[in-house]
Formats: structure tokens, C-alpha cells, sequence
């Protein structure tokens, strides 16, 4: 199962099952093997009529508040992160794509403009964007050699980007 006590995760959960979106949580407790390579494991297949079949990545971040410091729309990962993502999609085969999530946590008065769509879930408000996972390989740089972490400039992460409204076309299996 994904992260429950993950606010992010739970909110995107939320957020599928308001827009009617079929999904399968994936279990987060143990990592997989294929071919020997361990493998760490999805936040959640969604079948998604507009989007196609997708293999998601949460990854939850706090926008900053005005006054308070920190970036706006920090879209870091791990290394391990899209290497995983990149083996899922071999696994899964040419109808899935692996697709990164940007929770976005979002304050009462915001650093920067609020995304289109906005999701309210336990009294927070989210903004969801995604990225396609092979787009942002294409153009990831290294954050930290240390803790192996990738980032995209913030241009870069503008033109990718997209907000997750699409998901609002419900797939006809999610009204049987």
C-alpha cells in the first residue's frame, strides 16, 4: 500500500477517487527484484482514459508561504527514483508510462500563483502537477552527488509540467 501517514500520497489518492480514476495502490513495505536489481516500488498504477496507463511516483513537496523561506515548486528526486520508474515501465511494457507527481502542499497565502487546479483533502489544499518520467531524465541535472538526488531547472520544469486536471475525463470502468 502507499504510504497512508504520507499526506501527499493520500491526497493523490483522494484526488483519483474524486475524479473517478481507476487505481491500484502499490505496496511500499518491501522493495522488488527483477533481474536481480532491487527495484523501489511505485506509489500506484492508474488507468487513466485520457492519460493513458501510468506508473506513478508521489513525490510530495511544501510550497513556501509568503514570508518563510524556500523555493517554490521544488521538483527534486532521487536517482534511484527515476532508475526504478525507468525499470517499471520494461517490466510493465510499451502500454504503461512511468509518470513523476508533484504533490504540492500549498499555504493560505502562497510565494507564487496557485496551479489551476486546486484539490482540498483534511483541511489542506494540494496542487498536482505531473512529468512525464522519460521527459524529465532527458533533462534532469545532479542536485547532490552525495545523497543522489536530480532536479530540473525551473524553465525546464515550467515547459514539462502539466497540471493533473486531465485525470477529470473518468475512465469507463470507474462508473461499473
Amino acid at each position: 500500500m502507499a504510504i497512508r501517514a504520507n499526506h501527499y500520497d493520500a491526497a493523490f489518492e483522494a484526488y483519483l477517487r474524486a475524479a473517478r480514476v481507476p487505481y491500484v495502490v502499490v505496496d511500499e513495505a518491501r522493495r522488488a527484484m527483477w533481474n536481480d536489481v532491487s527495484l523501489k516500488s511505485l506509489d500506484f498504477v492508474v488507468y487513466s482514459q485520457s492519460l493513458g496507463n501510468l506508473l506513478v511516483d508521489v513525490k510530495g513537496r511544501r510550497c513556501p508561504a509568503r514570508g518563510q523561506s524556500g523555493r517554490p515548486w521544488e521538483n527534486w528526486a532521487t536517482a534511484d527514483d527515476l532508475d526504478s520508474i525507468g525499470r517499471w515501465e520494461q517490466v510493465f511494457g510499451p502500454g504503461f508510462r512511468g509518470l513523476l507527481v508533484f504533490a504540492y502542499h500549498l499555504p493560505d497565502e502562497p510565494l507564487v500563483r496557485q496551479p489551476t487546479a486546486m484539490f482540498e483533502f483534511r483541511e489542506r489544499t494540494y496542487g498536482f502537477y505531473g512529468v512525464w518520467a522519460d521527459d524529465y531524465r532527458r533533462l534532469m541535472r545532479t542536485r547532490s552527488p552525495k545523497w543522489e538526488t536530480v532536479w530540473l531547472p525551473s524553465g525546464s520544469f515550467r515547459d514539462l509540467r502539466f497540471a493533473l486536471s486531465d485525470f477529470a475525463c473518468p475512465s469507463p470502468l470507474a462508473a461499473s
